[in-house]
């Protein structure tokens, strides 16, 4: 084996590695994307990669295809009719995005005195170097934004809609440039090459959303029935890359062809697992992508061009954001939507470096404006996530009116809080939070939903349902919820970035609120827990309950004893679950035996003379055990308590007289002699 090994290779894969470990380590604990440490290690280690490298443009190609695969999961998350629905922000706004940012760099170049593009240009710079500097401009990065989107939950605002509908029209505009840069010298031939280009770009783009529905289905339900995952994930791998190839084959984007075949996949059953399966490969070449273009930057260059990259830099970001923010606000919408979108989209993108390069190839203009362009845009990638974290309080400190409508629309949250207490805040109103309403609302328990798809938040009021558009994750939304006199929390979506900052703002506004957490990755319990989570829900472990509650009564097993069974694993899974909270009915239900576990919250009273004492000095010699402690809304295991403090929240598990005794017990004034002579015989028994 050794003979057939390259150890220069291996040896870049595993430095490679290390550093973008390393990068994404740090940089996460500052705050920022993975993705910005993938740019970071494609600036700094670029030069080395290169010489490295023998054939870089075999690493390259592997990064697109990270590109190909995110557009296809993000048409997984649309349909035709959700595409149909965004065709103003597509065709609409898209277009003028892309029509007026060429229009503007072509105006410049023939306005502006010469000293003022000398340090860039050559002074025979014309009309078609602006245009082709334009086209450039215009692009925006698919991959980085759509990322951002995805991960910040985003997608479905309205900001978030508008920039991915134009980012959508970029993708398209993309190829018309292609035919248009390289033929803007070549005279009567660039007509034809267009009108032929878009000929087989619409006809192509009928066929597949036509036919391809149809198609699709029957495909997928071929392969599912092998029951073959190995097969199943080849096939996800086949259907992105076949469209992609399609789509490129007939002179269109790769990412184009993917989006769509993602779009034919969200219309069949298959839609979940899909996803699920092409995640890995995703983020591993999507990664591999943002090394490649931070490979792009020659540091070496920059000592000498760092002026003109600057300056280029204050006027990409700045002007581009101008004007997407007036074109959104002509479109009628808020001011606070038009600034976001505007900072979204502000930064260069990855088409806008191939454009350059056609540019450049057609002798437009020389290597050095190529490099100083290449910086410049780059940068503003780079800066684009940390613009992008701060876009709420740009749009709040420039739009006093979407201050307002922040403020409107938390008071319309907090009318419908208004008059609730002791319900029940979900946050997040998929699948599994309208399951939990409906439960909810069968055993009459108010509840206020808060979800961030204005579409579902639409449909859903006009249901009747208690839901408002809002993030979870904004202090303004908890606090409108009415979380100081709500009963529980429950965060239903599966997001455990998300569902951390949540745990954060409610154990800092209302530090006793029980949090109940839903999670698909039994890994993250203990992370959630850790944030203050009151009791994970992982789905694995519920589907295996009720999968064998079902086989053991069909194997014969009588159902009190099913019912028995699963509540025991239940309890030794759960700390809340280890007894139950007595309530006035449980006192005439027959089902429960007089010794049964209870769990109650008893809180240690600020004067209290138990303060200070260790807890297994008070429950010495009582039918209960100590299971948990909140301490200023952070939940310790009882074994992480050496002594209690006044104003703990104890969650005691014992039978009712036992948790009566330890009550009282509270309620003395100091620790009785009976007690210590107790635990003095019997010595601390340690809480369970």
């Amino acid at each position: 084996m050794s003979e057939y090994t390259n150890p220069g290779l291996f040896e870049l894969a595993l430095g490679l590695m290390l550093a973008v470990t390393a990068a994404v380590v740090v940089l996460r604990k500052l705050g920022q994307p993975p993705l910005v440490a993938y740019l970071f290690v494609g600036v700094t280690l670029g030069p080395w990669l290169s010489r490295a490298l023998a054939n870089d443009e075999v690493v390259k190609h592997l990064g697109e295809l990270g590109v190909v695969l995110l557009m296809f999961t993000l048409g997984l998350e649309f349909n035709l009719a959700k595409l149909r629905s965004m065709r103003q922000h597509v065709f609409v706004l898209g277009a003028l995005q892309v029509g007026s940012t060429l229009i503007l760099s072509v105006l410049m170049l023939l306005l502006l005195p010469a000293w003022m593009i000398s340090r860039l240009l050559p002074a025979e710079a014309d009309w078609k170097t602006g245009f082709v500097i334009g086209a450039a401009l215009a692009m925006s990065s698919t991959a980085l934004i759509t990322k951002l989107l995805a991960e910040r939950r985003e997608l479905e605002s309205e900001h978030g809609r508008r920039a991915f509908g134009v980012l959508l029209f970029q993708d398209l505009a993309v190829i018309p440039l292609l035919v248009v840069i390289p033929a803007l010298g070549g005279g009567d031939s660039l007509l034809n090459d267009l009108s032929l280009a878009l000929l087989k770009a619409a006809v192509l783009l009928f066929v597949l959303l036509r036919i391809g529905p149809f198609v699709m289905r029957r495909w997928f339900r071929m392969v599912a029935r092998q029951r073959s995952h190995e097969l199943f994930t080849v096939n996800v791998l086949l259907a992105s890359l076949f469209f992609a190839w399609l789509t490129h084959a007939a002179g269109l984007s790769m990412e184009l062809g993917a989006f769509v075949a993602g779009m034919l996949i969200a219309e069949t059953e298959f839609k979940v697992q899909v996803e699920d399966d092409i995640k890995p490969f995703r983020d591993l070449l999507l990664g591999l992508f943002f090394v490649t273009i931070g490979m792009k930057l020659d540091l070496r260059e920059l000592p000498a061009i760092w002026p003109e990259v600057l300056m280029l830099l204050v006027l990409i970001i700045p002007l581009k954001a101008l004007l997407i923010a007036f074109l959104v606000r002509s479109l009628r919408a808020s001011e606070g939507i038009a600034i976001r979108t505007a900072i979204w989209l502000a930064q260069g993108g990855e088409f806008g470096f191939v454009l350059l390069g056609l540019g450049l190839s057609a002798g437009y203009f020389p290597s050095s404006t190529m490099q100083v362009m290449l910086a410049a845009m780059l940068l503003s990638m780079l800066a684009a996530p940390v613009l992008i974290q701060r876009a709420d309080w740009l749009a709040m400190r420039f739009s006093p009116q979407d201050w307002m409508m922040q403020s409107v629309r938390m008071q319309q949250i907090a009318s419908k809080a208004f008059g609730r207490s002791g319900h029940v805040v979900i946050c997040g109103f998929g699948r599994s939070g309208q399951s939990l309403a409906r439960l909810l609302r069968s055993e009459s328990v108010q509840y206020l939903a808060l979800d961030t798809d204005p579409d579902r938040v639409r449909i859903a009021s006009k249901a009747g349902e208690p839901v408002a558009y809002a993030d979870s994750s904004k202090r303004e939304a908890l606090i409108s919820v009415g979380l100081q006199r709500a009963a529980a929390l429950a965060i239903t979506f599966d997001d455990t970035p998300t569902a951390e900052r949540v745990l954060h703002l409610v154990r800092e506004l209302a530090p006793k609120l029980p949090v109940l957490v839903r999670t698909a990755h039994e890994a993250d319990i203990e992370r959630l827990r850790a944030a203050g989570a009151t009791e994970v829900i992982p789905e694995i472990i519920e589907g295996s309950l009720m999968m064998g509650s079902h086989v053991m009564a069909l194997a014969g097993v009588s159902l009190p004893k099913v019912f028995r069974r699963v509540r025991e694993v239940r309890a030794d899974r759960y700390e809340m679950l280890q007894g139950y909270f007595e309530g006035a009915d449980d006192r005439h239900d027959d089902l429960i035996e007089h010794d049964s576990v209870m769990l109650r919250s008893i809180e240690v009273p600020e004067d209290s003379a138990w303060a200070e004492q260790e807890p297994a000095r008070l429950i010495a010699g009582a039918a209960a055990r100590l299971i948990a402690v909140i301490r200023e809304g952070q939940r310790m295991a009882a074994s992480d308590v050496a002594v209690m403090k006044g104003q703990d929240l104890l969650i005691l598990s014992g039978t009712g007289e036992g948790l009566q005794e330890l009550e009282d017990r509270l309620l003395e004034e100091r620790p009785s002699m009976v007690q210590q002579a107790t635990a003095n015989a019997s010595g601390p028994k340690p809480p369970l």
